[in-house]
């Protein structure tokens, strides 16, 4: 595992600390010859949207840098060396205006930098793949909600805070109205998703490398009311309105519902409901 800071102690594992924005630390990875590569390094929306140039620099060259070094062992092997490289990039990829589902045939149009850099990425790996340098796959998460921990700096954050702090008895702020709806997968889901694509047989994608993802299309309010039916009134009373116009402009250009055909189809699955990506956090992470 390669990370910018030290994870937790775990054993029989290796972790590297180090930085991929230095071209150097990418080409040094590289050189260990990795048959399986998870790729999910990046600055998160809201940060990337609020400092254009550390966005760009931190979500789009270290990709092309990181490439660039596979491509090398590639050449050096005489073609033999061909890593699975799987990107977790985003629906922020897509931009209005929406059908009322979204289907594997929609075309890409990113109305904030964080979908810019992560749909660049998506075709860098495409041609990287397309020439034999590399076998990859970008996969298009839902958000990721319930996420454990404290909140960051993604725009989408207060989607996983309205749920896990009024569960741990703290206010939590709702920047948007309960109206807005939105495509959810939980932690569970997003691990299952990246485990099902190392076993997936690129050859079925027939050159279209990107997959939209299974997830769950609820509002606010039904998160809300899922949230009510688990734990009551007084912890839903812990949710304070309170718009804040940056992030309603950049929620307001995200996509709401897909049909992910293509990825169902190739067995990837999620929730159907909201109460079940509840039970998730409360099970596997609140508790844990």
């Amino acid at each position: 595992m390669h990370d910018i800071a030290p994870p937790p102690a775990a054993p029989n594992r290796r972790h590297l600390v180090g930085n991929l924005s230095v071209a150097a630390e990418g080409a040094a990875l590289a050189a260990e010859r990795f048959d399986l590569i998870y790729f999910l390094a990046s600055v998160v929306s809201g940060e990337a949207e609020q400092d254009f140039d550390k966005g760009w620099q931190t979500n789009l060259w270290p990709m092309w840098n990181f490439l660039e070094a596979l491509r090398a062992q590639h050449r050096a092997t005489g073609g033999a060396y061909v890593p699975k490289l799987i990107f977790t990039s985003s629906i922020a990829v897509f931009g209005g205006p929406y059908p009322d589902k979204i289907s594997d045939e929609f075309l890409q149009s990113p109305q904030t930098s964080y979908g810019a850099q992560k749909a660049s990425c998506e075709l860098m790996i495409q041609d990287f793949s397309r020439k034999g340098f590399i076998d990859g796959v970008s996969l298009r998460l839902p958000t990721i909600c319930v996420r454990p921990g404290k909140p960051n700096l993604a725009a989408s954050s207060f989607f996983s805070g309205i749920i896990r702090e009024p569960l741990n008895g703290v206010e939590a702020i709702l920047p948007v109205a309960d109206t807005v709806r939105h495509w959810h997968a939980s932690p569970r889901s997003a691990a299952g998703f990246l485990a099902h694509a190392a076993g997936l047989d690129t050859e079925v994608l027939g050159g279209r490398r990107a997959l939209n993802l299974p997830g769950l299309s609820c509002t606010v309010a039904e998160q809300i009311e899922a949230l009510r039916d688990v734990a009551g009134n007084d912890v839903v009373a812990r949710i304070k309105p309170q718009l804040d116009p940056d992030i309603v402009s950049i929620v307001d250009g995200w996509p709401r519902d897909f049909a992910p055909e293509r990825a169902i189809g190739l067995g990837f699955t999620s929730e159907t409901t909201f109460r079940d990506i509840i039970d998730v956090y409360i099970n596997e992470d609140m508790r844990g």
